[in-house]
């Protein structure tokens, strides 16, 4: 029988995570690497990612590289399994928010925030998944929001993003699960973070979001690490297709 501590064990895989850079990605990215997979980062900003290559305790690389650019992705595909081999975990944490009213939305924001938010994940997996499949194991974890489900002032764009990256982990799930690829979505709540920065700012609507939660406070980058380290893992070997919110219960009230 499988020990408790060793359906949590990352010993051996190979995890990429994009947005690696900063914030939910840069903490999603250490916490694989503490746990033992070997961990190659990707971020447009190469100064960010030496950072967090030197502050991180594990087996670590990056590559500094612009998801932004649709042309680049196969090479981007490629690049992720030089450093360790084939990947077994793919994390698509990279995104955007414009904050746009509806009105304002251009068309050039709308297909970036579609592109980086729903795109990418899908072309990146869908590159990594053979490699995966011939090993018969695999985790897909995406970036979902609140937003895939509630409607935010400014958010139009990154909402349609957001909903579709629920409904794509569905679809991921139906078609590589069979093979042994598992693809979940994590839906953090309000976490301090570069792209959240406009809401932290304002200590008033910060703390009318936390008190919006069941729990009574917002997120910290350590309330990620289980949630994270379970659908990376053997631990979550039955669960796929689902989407687990973790925002200290606002989306339970």
């Amino acid at each position: 029988m499988t020990s408790p501590s060793s359906l949590f064990d990352l010993k051996g895989r190979v995890a990429c995570v994009t947005g690696a850079s900063s914030g939910l990605g840069r903490a999603a990215a250490s916490m694989l690497a503490e746990a033992g997979a070997k961990v190659v980062g990707v971020a447009r900003r190469a100064e960010r990612l030496r950072e967090w290559e030197a502050e991180v305790e594990g087996e670590t690389a990056s590559i500094a590289a612009d998801l932004g650019s649709r042309d680049a992705l196969p090479s981007i595909a490629e690049r992720v399994a030089e450093p360790f081999g084939p990947l077994d975990i793919l994390i698509n944490a990279a995104g955007i928010n414009t904050r746009q009213a509806a009105d304002d939305v251009t068309s050039e924001g709308w297909d970036r925030t579609i592109h980086l938010n729903l795109t990418v994940p899908f072309l990146l997996a869908q590159a990594l998944a053979p490699a995966m499949k011939r090993r018969g194991w695999g985790r897909i974890v995406n970036f979902a929001s609140l937003q895939s489900r509630r409607a935010f002032p400014c958010g139009i764009a990154y909402g349609a993003s957001k909903g579709g990256v629920e409904q794509l982990t569905r679809a991921m799930a139906e078609a590589w699960s069979s093979d042994g690829i598992n693809a979940n979505a994590l839906a953090p709540g309000f976490f301090p973070t570069e792209l959240t920065g406009p809401v932290f700012s304002d200590p008033e609507l910060a703390e009318r979001n936390a008190r919006q939660t069941c729990i009574g406070r917002n997120g910290e980058m350590a309330d990620l690490r289980g949630p994270l380290l379970f659908l990376a893992s053997d631990a979550s070997a039955y669960v796929t297709g689902q989407l687990l919110f973790v925002d200290g219960g606002f989306t339970a009230r």
